[in-house]
Parts: C-alpha cells; sequence; structure tokens
C-alpha cells in the first residue's frame, strides 16, 4: 500500500493538506481527462455553469452531470471518467480519518455518503473571490499544471484567517465546507487560452446526509453581503 505525505492542522481552521496525492498511474489518468476538457466549447463559461457566478470568471464542469448512472438499469457511467474513478481514492480510511481526528466538526468525515466533482480551469487574468460553498460539509482541493510552471498566482486564500495555500501540483487540501475561501488571480504571458499552461482545480464537495454543525469553540465569521 503506498504511503502518503500529509500533515493534519487545526489552526486557523481545521484542514489537511497531502502532496503527490495521486501515485504517476493514477496521474496520468487524470491529465488524460483534464485535456479532453481543455478544447473549445468543453469547459462552461460561469453565467452557464451556475454556482456563486458573481465571482468567478473562470470555466469548469460538474462531471456528475455529464456522468449520470442509470439506476433503473443498473449501469454504472461513472466508471467512464478516469477522474471520477481515480477520486475515489479520497474517501478511503487512510486518507479521511487522519482528517476527522483534527477536530469533531470533521469527525463524520469518514462516513460520507454523497460527493459532487467540478473540474475548473485558471488561464490569465481569470480567478474566484472568496466565498463559502454553504450547501457542502466537506470540500478537497487538487491542483494540476504542466511544468514548467509558467503562470504566477493561483493561491488558494482564506480572508477571514489571512491565510494562504499555495498552488502546489498534484496536492490536495481537505477542509470543512463553512471556511470562506477564494483563488488568486492567475497572470500568465504567451500563452493561449486552449494550451492547458494554466491552473487546473479539481474540487471535490462531500458529506454525509446529517445535519451540518459549526462547533462554537471555532471563530467562523459570517459572510456579509457585497
Amino acid at each position: 500500500m503506498e504511503t502518503l505525505n500529509g500533515n493534519a492542522y487545526s489552526d486557523p481552521f481545521p484542514h489537511l493538506i497531502l502532496e503527490n496525492f495521486y501515485n504517476e498511474e493514477e496521474l496520468e489518468l487524470v491529465w488524460e481527462e483534464l485535456k479532453f476538457y481543455t478544447k473549445p466549447g468543453k469547459l462552461l463559461e460561469p453565467k452557464d455553469f451556475g454556482g456563486v457566478v458573481d465571482k468567478t470568471n473562470s470555466h469548469a464542469i460538474a462531471l456528475d452531470a455529464v456522468y449520470i448512472n442509470d439506476r433503473k438499469n443498473k449501469v454504472n457511467y461513472r466508471k467512464l471518467s478516469n477522474i471520477l474513478t481515480v477520486n475515489r481514492k479520497l474517501f478511503l480510511p487512510e486518507i479521511l480519518e487522519p482528517f476527522a481526528k483534527i477536530h469533531d466538526c470533521c469527525s463524520i468525515a469518514p462516513m460520507a455518503s454523497y460527493d459532487v466533482t467540478k473540474i475548473r480551469y485558471y488561464h490569465d487574468e481569470e480567478y474566484y473571490d472568496a466565498h463559502i460553498d454553504k450547501t457542502f460539509q466537506f470540500l478537497a482541493f487538487s491542483y494540476f499544471y504542466k511544468e514548467p510552471k509558467k503562470f504566477e498566482g493561483g493561491e488558494l486564500y482564506f480572508p477571514d484567517y489571512d491565510y494562504e495555500v499555495p498552488c502546489t501540483n498534484n496536492s490536495m487540501i481537505i477542509l470543512p465546507g463553512w471556511v470562506k475561501h477564494g483563488v488568486k488571480k492567475v497572470s500568465i504571458k504567451n500563452s493561449d487560452y486552449f494550451d492547458g499552461w494554466g491552473r487546473y482545480a479539481i474540487t471535490h464537495f462531500f458529506g454525509c446526509r446529517e445535519k451540518k454543525v459549526i462547533p462554537k469553540d471555532i471563530n467562523v465569521k459570517k459572510e456579509t453581503k457585497e
């Protein structure tokens, strides 16, 4: 069994950072699908995608809306997606149990019963302003880019805590859904949008069907209208 290099943090909020999350074989499968979607018409503009459309100009696709299982005929279309196949790794006990131990608010993560996966691509001048994904209990972000890296920016930032996480290739961060977060503007020169030299993010929204509880001992700032 492969060993993942992970670091658990309780401050400034509970989160787990994993480096080199996918192995070489899995990474090849991920890139195969990312390249497929880096073509004209494959990724949707914010106005067509839904979500927090007034806070981002990046393009995205919800894989679960593309690969919908046919439960009536018992056909699993999700397995046709490389990413929806290899990302099951996220739900292994050796991943979510260390996260669950960081704080009580993370304790139900290993019992996750649903998940949604999105691909988002950031090229020059693209960003995602700070927001809260209120619908989901937990988030997992993984980042990918061609090397040598040609863009600047793209850090994941948390304005309520004056904290940011650098965009590191093939890394993943897992955190509670109530944490306000955003993506800093990406800057890349001498690059066509579809050449794939930008910042890719695969976001996993997941949780349990139980009511979400925010612990009293964690300082969560309320989002104000802008």
